[in-house]
């Protein structure tokens, strides 16, 4: 009797050797059909497992054999007056044997069973991956330097020639860039592990930047008691300035406008 199962994996000879490996079969008792085919995807987003159809010949259920002789059978002892039918052996005939053994079924996955969560060490590759095939199709070469932080998440330095074409006109590419490794990361991920981007150091200055330029901003505030409103800046710089003037006495922030207009107002911090 024909029997077909279907099995995927990374490639066609992973899901080949699969299905071999479930049937206890080798590659010439079995006739195999590529379903679909493995598909990397852009920077491992999209990717698609293969798929084979492996088609083998199951041995037929055996059917019991009657008894010898039923003269010779003995009768069942009944409390029925009818008389008593012989008794049918349920065993097959002595000797009689399948010539194929019954190819082992493939057990279903359990859908409910969790998934395993991958380690630091696989996580870390794949953004090692990630960010070497993005590099590769700007054309840029990078020395990379991934570190795991404290909270389970991961930071990662790039460093070499043409570093500005990697961070942007204020660090807008490399905003992207962290974007696109955190959603590569997480996507499909029981836990969320947060990914930071970095080149030449880049953040770190731009950081000491945006605090001094808040401290000055906040003594002009003080020194000519009105409003001053920033050039417009992205979430996490907005969050520099807040930070950096969270303690400053006599001033308070705020967030104002829409994306991507959306800057920071200093004011003069009211009296209570």
């Amino acid at each position: 009797m024909q029997k077909v199962i279907e099995v995927s994996g990374k490639n066609e000879d992973e899901a080949i050797a699969t299905a071999l490996k479930q049937l206890e079969l080798t590659r010439d008792e079995v006739s195999i059909e590529i379903a679909e085919r493995a598909k990397p995807g852009f920077l491992g987003i999209g990717a698609q497992r293969a798929v084979v159809r492996v088609s083998y010949e199951a041995p037929d259920e055996p059917v019991a054999a009657k008894s010898v002789d039923a003269k010779k059978s003995a009768p069942v002892k009944s409390t029925d007056t009818k008389k008593s039918a012989p008794v049918r052996s349920s065993e097959p005939k002595k000797g009689a044997r399948s010539k194929f053994v019954e190819a082992k079924r493939p057990e279903k996955p359990d859908s409910d069973a969790p998934v395993s969560a991958e380690s630091q060490e696989e996580v870390k590759e794949r953004l090692e991956v990630f960010l070497e095939g993005l590099l590769s199709h700007m054309g840029l070469e990078a020395k990379l330097d991934i570190s795991q932080r404290e909270d389970g998440g991961f930071s990662a330095q790039l460093s070499g020639p043409n570093m500005g074409a990697v961070i942007g006109r204020r660090g807008e590419t490399l905003d992207a860039i962290q974007h696109l490794a955190n959603y590569s990361i997480n996507r499909g991920a029981q836990a969320r592990r947060h990914i930071t981007i970095d080149a030449e150091s880049y953040r770190s200055k731009r950081e000491e930047s945006l605090v001094r330029l808040a401290e000055k901003m906040a003594e002009k505030t003080l020194k000519y008691r009105r409003s001053m409103a920033l050039e417009p800046m992205n979430s996490y710089e907005r969050h520099v300035i807040h930070t950096a003037l969270q303690n400053y006495e006599g001033v308070t922030t705020c967030s104002s406008g829409t994306e991507p207009n959306r800057r920071v107002v200093i004011s003069c911090e009211k009296p209570k």
